[in-house]
This record gives C-alpha cells, sequence and structure tokens, in this order.
C-alpha cells in the first residue's frame, strides 16, 4: 500500500493520476452544488430569528471552513517539501494558496453581507473577523514570497517557512469564539452533544460543505496539473505527452 501511494510523488504518476481524477471531483462538486443550493435556498424554512438572510450561510459557512482546511493542505505540504524535498509537496502548496485565498476572500465577503443585518455594520474588528483577516494576509505573503525569488528552490523554502508558521492562527480562528467574547455565535454543527440546527436546515449545509470539499479538491488537481507541467516542461514524459497531445484529431 505504502510503495503505491509513494509512486504518486512522482509528478508523471501525479500528473496521471490527476488527469483521472479532476472530471469526476469536479462534475461530483456541480451536482452536490446544485443539490445543496435547492436545498438550502428554497426548500429549508426560513430562520425564526434572522428570517430569510441566514440563507447567506450556504456559502459562507462552507467558505470559512475551506479557507482553514486549504490552508492546512498548503502549510502541509510545505512542510513535506521542505523537509523531505518532495518536489509535489512544493507542486500542491503552490496550488494550493490561490485557491485557499479565494475561499477566505469570499468569507471574509459573505461574512460581511450577513453582518450588516444581523450586526448592522459591514465590519468590526471581532476576534474572528480579524484573525481570517490574517489568514487572507498569509495566503497573499505565501503567494508574494513565490512571485518575487526567482529560484523556485529558495522560494518553495521561504513560502513551507511562512505557512508553517501561520498554523498557529488556525485554532486561534477556530476557538476565537470560546476564547473571547465575540459577535459571533458559537459552533452549532460541530458541538460534541448535538448540531443546534433543524436538519431541515443542517442537511443542505452539509450537502454543500461537502460540495465545496470536492470542488477544491477538483481546483487542487487542476492547478496541480499545471504546476507539475511547468516544473517538469523539460523532462521526457512532458515532451512525449505534448508530442502525443498534439498528433490526436
Amino acid at each position: 500500500m505504502l510503495k503505491r501511494l509513494h509512486k504518486y510523488a512522482s509528478p508523471m504518476h501525479f500528473h496521471a493520476f490527476a488527469r483521472q481524477w479532476t472530471p469526476w471531483l469536479l462534475g461530483s462538486a456541480g451536482v452536490l452544488l446544485c443539490v445543496g443550493l435547492y436545498g438550502g435556498l428554497i426548500k429549508a424554512p426560513a430562520d425564526y430569528q434572522q428570517g430569510e438572510s441566514f440563507r447567506i450561510i450556504y456559502v459562507h459557512v462552507p467558505s470559512a471552513w475551506l479557507s482553514m482546511f486549504a490552508y492546512m493542505v498548503m502549510a502541509g505540504a510545505g512542510a513535506t517539501s521542505l523537509i523531505w524535498r518532495v518536489k509535489l509537496g512544493d507542486v500542491l502548496a503552490r496550488a494550493a494558496a490561490p485557491l485557499g485565498a479565494s475561499f477566505t476572500a469570499l468569507a471574509l465577503a459573505t461574512g460581511s453581507l450577513w453582518g450588516k443585518p444581523m450586526w448592522g455594520t459591514w465590519w468590526v474588528w471581532d476576534a474572528r473577523l480579524t484573525s481570517e483577516l490574517l489568514l487572507l494576509f498569509l495566503y497573499l505573503g505565501y503567494m508574494a514570497l513565490q512571485a518575487a525569488i526567482e529560484d523556485r528552490r529558495a522560494a518553495a523554502r521561504a513560502g513551507a517557512v511562512l505557512a508553517v508558521v501561520g498554523v498557529v492562527n488556525i485554532p486561534i480562528i477556530h476557538y476565537s469564539v470560546e476564547w473571547w467574547s465575540t459577535l459571533h455565535q458559537p459552533a452549532t454543527v460541530t458541538r460534541f452533544d448535538a448540531p443546534a440546527m433543524a436538519t431541515s436546515m443542517l442537511v443542505p449545509l452539509l450537502v454543500m460543505a461537502l460540495a465545496f470539499q470536492l470542488l477544491f479538491f477538483g481546483l487542487l488537481l487542476l492547478r496541480a496539473r499545471s504546476e507539475v507541467l511547468e516544473f517538469e516542461r523539460r523532462a521526457q514524459w512532458v515532451r512525449e505527452l505534448a508530442h502525443a497531445q498534439g498528433r490526436r484529431p
């Protein structure tokens, strides 16, 4: 089993794996997005306190979850590249960074849209909002390092160090509503006893969370394929692949 998994650390085998699974992941994400949006925006009842405005959770909450998950993927891949010198680690970290930044920006934007009717303001320096904004800056800092350093190996090392150090912000985001007095409500879905949401509202949210997860992995593989081809552009297998595709009618 380990030997089989180790094979996919090779850029050539990983590219073939990503090429095979990307359409399935993106297709499944598209179907689940349609199901989740229908359930959340049409079938789920209005909230007794927030009315129809609560429906933004079906985009906001999965985006917030993915903003943290994508960072852990980026940091883990960067650490793999830094410690074990695995090329694929750098590839996945580079591929994950723009996706994580996009989900973080979407979480902040939808949070502001939700905060205006609920809190009466677009933005407050709430502990969770501030730490989520810091997460966006970490993503942007990682991408800026990659663009500023011409030597790819040096850029990978610098980016990996930044990503690993920035992991400390993830538990701060997650536990900020418990450690400090914030405007955000405590956890409702991930409570140990039982989710504080009606099933008719919870099921579409979980479907949307799964859809966003599959979307992330599909886009991650899509971007990683491009990164692999760029990184291995002088390799024989890349030239053979380009030649084979060029001969297709």
